[in-house]
Parts: structure tokens; C-alpha cells; sequence
């Protein structure tokens, strides 16, 4: 399962952050710039991927030049973000990049969740509706709606946007109303933290009961045991 997120604030209204408050839901995430620590080592996926001298970071620095490192090395995020989000090709260059690194990872994260027994593992992936890639592999999606002024007015105060750039990263993005239709769910964070919360608890309550890969989990583990008898038959028959 995933969330689309449309510019949560993160002080007030992080669905991810409260379900894995709320919950300890694993969160794999894939944001750029994550605004809130999370308590499990998911993590933000995409700073993994793009730590100095991994294969993702050295073709960054190639396409995109040294003036989007920090002093430390680092990648400079807003820095690139003002690029890419002002230029698609280079939006769609960056993703080639960093989508793949960031899909491995995300698939180690979701075995070893599913090993250790959770029902569902929520993938935080920005853009998901406009790249249209990873949806065909996800059970449901997860809408995270605020009406537009709200939008505008929460991207502006979080990253310290004018109007007309705030519009821009807006406009780069599907209209909300499309990503409504497209989503399994949809959750409206347009008013405070308690009314987003309440329906946080309502989906995942509908998502703790459901049996969905229930079959596999038993598969899962069967083979597990059937590996762990093999393994204790062989050592009882080479220590005898």
C-alpha cells in the first residue's frame, strides 16, 4: 500500500508520520526531503540512494555539475528541486537515476517487513500517479487530498516559496481531482491534525482486519519451517 501526498505540512498533518506514530507502521520512503524522523529505520530511501560515491550520486554530479553540492559533498536538494521542478526533461533525468536505486531498496524493506509478520507496509512515493510505474504492483493507494488554496498556501509556508513558485511545482503535478479518481482511497487533510488522524485510525483498522496474502504468509511460512526442520536434521545427523 501506498500514499500520494499533496504537501502535508510537517508539524501538523503527516499521514505517514502518524500512522507510524500511531501504529509503528514501516514506512519505506521515497521523498526527497523527508520532513519528519521516523521512528523505524525505513527511512528516506531517496538520501540513501544518493549518498556521496554510490553509483546513483556519481551520475547526479556528472548530468547535473559540482554548483548542486553542498561544502560537505552532499547533494544540495533544494538546490536540484529548483532545477527539476523548472526543467520536466531534467525532472525525467533525475528520475531515470534514482527511481531504480530507490525500487530496490524499497522491495528489500517490503520482504523484510512481510518476514517479520505486518499486515501492510505503506510506501511513501511522491509523484506516483504522474510516473505510472510502480501502481500496478501496489493492493491499494492512498490519497492524501487538501483543497487547493490550502495546498498553495502549506507549500509556500514549508519551503518558503513565493506564490509564482509554489504554482510551478504545483502545476508539474496531476490536478487533484484526477489523482482522486485514481486513488483506492482518499484521505482530506484540508482541516487539523485530529480530524486527519481520526480517519487514519478508520483506514487502518479496515486494513488491519483485511486477509488480503493470507495465502502467501502461509506459504511464507511453511517453507520457512520445512527449511528450518531440513537444517536441524541435517545437524542432528552430522553431530551423531
Amino acid at each position: 500500500m501506498r500514499w500520494q501526498a499533496d504537501v502535508l505540512p510537517a508539524e501538523e498533518n503527516k499521514l505517514g508520520y502518524l500512522m507510524n506514530k500511531t501504529h509503528l507502521r514501516p514506512i519505506a520512503d521515497a521523498n526527497a526531503d523527508c520532513a519528519v524522523e521516523l521512528s523505524l529505520t525505513s527511512g528516506c530511501l531517496m538520501l540513501s540512494v544518493v549518498q556521496p560515491h554510490l553509483k546513483a550520486y556519481q551520475r547526479i554530479v556528472r548530468y547535473f555539475g559540482t554548483e548542486i553540492l553542498l561544502e560537505n559533498g552532499e547533494i544540495n536538494r533544494e538546490a536540484l528541486g529548483n532545477i527539476i521542478f523548472s526543467h520536466p526533461e531534467k525532472r525525467q533525468l533525475l528520475n531515470s537515476i534514482t527511481h531504480p536505486e530507490i525500487q530496490k531498496e524499497m522491495l528489500k524493506q517490503i520482504l523484510k517487513y512481510f518476514v517479520l509478520g505486518y499486515r501492510y507496509v505503506i510506501l511513501d512515493i511522491p509523484l506516483l500517479f504522474e510516473n505510472n510505474r510502480l501502481t500496478k504492483f501496489m493492493k491499494y493507494t492512498v490519497l492524501v487530498y487538501c483543497d487547493p488554496p490550502t495546498q498553495l498556501s502549506r507549500l509556500m509556508k514549508r519551503n518558503g516559496l513565493s506564490q509564482a513558485e509554489a504554482e510551478a511545482r504545483i502545476a508539474s503535478q496531476l490536478p487533484l481531482d484526477e489523482k482522486r479518481k485514481l486513488a483506492s482511497h482518499v484521505i482530506d487533510n484540508s482541516g487539523d491534525r485530529e480530524s486527519t488522524r481520526r480517519q487514519v485510525l478508520r483506514l487502518h483498522a479496515r486494513l488491519e482486519d483485511s486477509l488480503d496474502f493470507l495465502w502467501a504468509r502461509l506459504a511464507a511460512g511453511t517453507i520457512v519451517a520445512g527449511l528450518g526442520g531440513l537444517v536441524y536434521l541435517l545437524l542432528r545427523h552430522f553431530v551423531s
